[in-house]
């Protein structure tokens, strides 16, 4: 198998319960390419949601389940999308004694595979009507602004602040798009940018994050590059990067990173999600 696990590869969907097939990838391996050593310059999390989880009682019935899974952005690895997929389909045919049991044995394998806690919630259907709503980003959308592009990998210098500097900015933008880095398959999502401090151009930054359009990186890493890009670049007081992946194998992904390590995100899916 490759670094990346099965990503990429044509394998077997496994037939019971099977741990084994979780591929954990180093966070240090993105990070370095950022020359994030030492202390972490935000706090954060990876969520997960899991659109197409069943699995069967002690009678051979099959339930069904949308699972919300927090990474811990500080775990030393992160979970190969396609690993877990093929995980949480190893559940279909095994019968279980409770919803419990399985949240349990899904918290104890990802928080071995990932190196940290990881917390699990299982949101049978009575709960969906509340707590799987669909929700619209808040602030300044970005995406009406005539802009010119010429090159489509990141580059910092892009970014643009002014000398005046404005509390309480609030940016966001439908049109990040990156591509795997194993399959080369375009990633889409929708990002949401908080801060304090210097004035963002705002023309600038979407350019910016137009620029991601052929970056080959995983999900975690782009939004920690935007991260460290505005941070090292504006030099703001306070920061926040929330992106918003669309689905991709009943599976998406919601890294959230904040200078503010006392906040937490809301798991509010977007329109396209």
């Amino acid at each position: 198998m490759s670094l990346h696990g099965p990503l990429g590869s044509q394998v077997a969907y496994p037939e019971q319960y099977s741990p084994d097939v979780l591929h954990p990838i180093p966070r240090l391996d993105g990070r370095s390419r950022l020359n994030l050593q030492g202390d972490l310059p935000f706090a954060g999390v990876d969520i997960w949601n899991a659109y197409e989880m069943s699995w069967l009682n002690e009678r051979g019935k099959p339930l069904v389940a949308c699972g919300e899974f927090h990474f811990p952005a500080d775990s030393p690895n992160i979970i190969e999308s396609k690993s877990f997929k093929l995980y949480l389909n190893s559940f279909n045919q095994g019968r279980w004694a409770s919803t419990d049991a399985v949240q349990k044995t899904l918290q104890n394998d990802l928080s071995a595979a990932c190196g940290a806690p990881v917390t699990v919630v299982l949101h049978r259907p009575a709960a969906w009507p509340g707590g799987l709503g669909i929700d619209a980003m808040r602030g300044q959308c970005l995406d009406e602004l005539d802009i010119e592009m010429r090159d489509y990998q990141p580059d910092a210098a892009l970014l643009v602040c002014h000398d005046d500097r404005q509390l309480a900015q609030s940016y966001y933008s439908h049109l990040l798009r990156s591509r795997c880095p194993v399959t080369g398959q375009p990633d889409w999502a929708s990002v949401h940018i908080c801060c304090d401090g210097p004035k963002l151009d705002e023309a600038a930054l979407l350019r910016y994050l137009v620029s991601f359009r052929q970056q080959n990186d995983f999900h975690e890493q782009c939004v920690e590059q935007i991260f460290c890009d505005i941070w090292r670049q504006c030099q703001p007081e306070s920061l926040t990067v929330y992106a918003r992946y669309l689905r991709r194998g009943g599976l998406d992904i919601n890294p959230w990173r904040s200078s503010d390590p006392s906040a937490k995100p809301l798991n509010s899916r977007e329109f396209r999600q």
